[in-house]
């Protein structure tokens, strides 16, 4: 029975989307309930796999009953569990936020039908213990949200949505390419398989051009430098709760988990492309500040600065050290609350507004207190001040980068975080503080549910370092890491889940 609840992260969201499209036009609120429940059970489910992965270990699901390496297979290892947590909590708390948000769209049923199947197709990028439907479940996340970014249907969102479906069209391209010449060498799909194949041939040119192939289709998937071209366009773009899902989680199970997936149990993690994970990871840190620096439009200095904060969580771990792995999964998740309730802060105020220039903006906290007060917890949590979670992460990843004697990766890493609190000091100092303009005495506070959740987020920016508490870390962080570490083990651990 525990296994069988595997399967739910994917079908719950696509029966939810099917009933969405078949009947939420027809009854009004019938999708704002519809999407919140389900996503509830989802967050509510993930918490609990929690509970049931410390009593019973990895859990893995057969589909149809057929054996691996012939059937397809579910898993759900420590990686897997951490990642299913951040998406399906992320994804509860926007769907309460658009509840408000989405009245001033048609079709709002829509965009949960749309919403929905890519919350489906992020689960099964993370469970998938098959390489092809990785690609699938990648393919119905990525189209999905290529559609959500074009939901407004103005010039900007059109020409921002055709970008990044251009872009994640080449990435894809890229990506199946890799997964046609890994199964030319293995003669298998399943990922636990392809390890064990792997493990047994020694490194060839063949294995060189799969890395390379996985590197630039799930680099362009992450937004990592030099693949970054499409995100400020296309976040900014997008209504602030899909913008609050692109850049909380979406990059992240497209991009940098299946990276660390492949790379680390499937092709294995060789000094080479660690090397290339720190030296992205660095370049990014840098460019993604640098780039947030000079941006005056909210939602365009906040997706360039998702750039950077990704930055983090690859050179974390492309370090391979023990604590340089939990540094980076661990940034994974604070980036995740911190940058999805920055932009449904964004969202907040241009709802408010209706304008995303800091420069029209200021004395906002005046009308907008939770607004106002939800962005400085973020802004202090994505700058690395303490407690806030963002601090804990940051200060873990350049400890981890001076125990293993890279001195200038976290020097790189100490200044970029310090460009990071000037260009979110820029943000609180022309957006909510000073004397509130002239043309901004009609502006009031955002409804309820927007409200909530950004509430909501704030807390958990507050009280995330708790997580690092003894006994409580080893729960999600520390089966995560050991996750990553042990990639090796990736088909011991999947053919031994067998029963």
């Amino acid at each position: 029975m525990l296994h069988n609840l595997l399967p739910l992260f994917v079908a719950v969201p696509l029966a939810a989307a099917f009933l969405n499209a078949l009947i939420g036009k027809r009854i009004k609120g019938f999708p704002d309930w519809l999407s919140g429940i389900a996503t509830f059970f989802l967050a509510g489910l993930s918490i609990y796999s929690v509970v049931l992965f410390k009593a019973t270990g990895p859990i893995m699901y057969k589909v149809g009953g057929w054996m691996p390496p012939i059937g397809i297979t579910m898993v759900m290892d420590g990686l897997a569990l951490l990642m299913l947590v951040t998406v399906n909590i992320i994804a509860f708390l926007v769907s309460i936020y658009s509840i408000d948000y989405m009245e001033r769209y048609t079709q709002k049923w829509n965009f949960y039908c749309l919403f929905l199947l890519m919350v489906a197709g992020m689960n099964g990028v993370i469970i998938s213990g098959d390489m092809f439907n990785l690609y699938v479940f990648l393919e119905i996340a990525a189209i999905s949200s290529y559609a959500l970014v074009a939901f407004g249907t103005e010039h900007e969102e059109l020409e921002a949505s055709f970008k990044y479906a251009v872009m994640g069209t080449l990435a894809s391209s890229f990506i199946l390419l890799g997964i046609v010449f890994l199964y030319s060498i293995t003669s298998t799909l399943n990922m636990a398989d392809m390890s064990r194949e792997l493990a047994g041939k020694s490194s060839s040119n063949i294995v060189l051009l799969i890395s390379v192939l996985f590197l630039t289709g799930f680099g362009l998937k992450s937004a990592l430098v030099p693949f970054h071209a499409w995100l400020p366009d296309a976040h900014p773009s997008a209504p602030a709760p899909i913008s609050a899902m692109l850049s909380g989680v979406l990059i992240k199970s497209l991009g940098v988990y299946a990276i660390i997936r492949i790379f680390f149990s499937v092709l294995g993690s060789s000094p080479q492309v660690l090397s290339i994970l720190m030296g992205i990871g660095t370049v990014s840190i840098v460019v993604g500040g640098c780039l947030a620096l000079g941006q005056w439009d909210f939602k365009r200095l906040l997706a360039y600065s998702s750039i950077s904060q990704i930055g983090y969580v690859v050179l974390g771990i492309g370090l391979g050290t023990p604590l340089g792995i939990l540094g980076g999964v661990f940034h994974l998740l604070n980036h995740s609350a911190f940058k999805s309730l920055l932009f449904l802060n964004s969202g907040a105020v241009e709802y408010s507004t209706g304008t995303r220039d800091l420069k029209k903006m200021g004395g906002l906290k005046e009308r907008m207190p939770v607004t106002a007060n939800t962005s400085l917890v973020a802004s202090m949590s994505i700058s690395g001040i303490p407690p806030f979670n963002g601090f804990w992460s940051k200060l873990i990843i350049i400890v981890a980068c001076i125990q293993a004697g890279h001195f200038m990766y976290a020097f790189w890493a100490v200044l970029a975080s310090i460009l990071t609190l000037a260009y979110f000091m820029k943000v609180q100092r022309y957006g909510f503080f000073g004397e509130l303009k002239k043309g901004l005495a009609h502006v009031k506070e955002v409804p309820f549910f927007m409200k909530l959740s950004m509430t909501i987020l704030a807390i958990i920016c507050f009280l995330g370092g708790l997580l690092l508490i003894p006994g409580i870390s080893g729960d999600l962080l520390g089966v995560a890491r050991d996750a990553v570490l042990t990639g090796q083990d990736y088909a011991g651990i999947v053919f031994g889940a067998i029963k």
